[in-house]
């Protein structure tokens, strides 16, 4: 397999390996693709969990389990009162 890069990206390269993070290329192309196997992985993940909780969702709302949307921006709203109170040390 040929691959083709361009210039920004050989010259990544090559300040990868003068920093002396990588030892050649090859290193840098393992972790690379490391790195995109992990981050797709984490998106399938995420894609089926959230898939879940919209189900969840759907059956509650079949089941006439709902919230009205202003109680839901009143505890939103509250909750980030209680964040910047703690953060801010109040």
């Amino acid at each position: 397999m040929n691959i083709t890069l361009s210039p920004e990206q050989e010259q990544f390269i090559k300040a990868q390996i003068n920093q002396g993070k990588y030892t050649n290329t090859q290193q840098i192309i393992d972790q690379a693709l490391k790195l995109l196997e992990k981050q797709e992985q984490e998106y399938e993940k995420w894609l089926k969990e959230t898939r879940q909780k919209i189900n969840v969702g759907i059956e509650q709302l079949e089941r006439g389990e709902k919230v009205d949307g202003e109680v839901v921006i009143a505890q939103l709203q509250e909750k980030f009162k209680q964040l910047r109170k703690e953060k801010l040390g109040e």
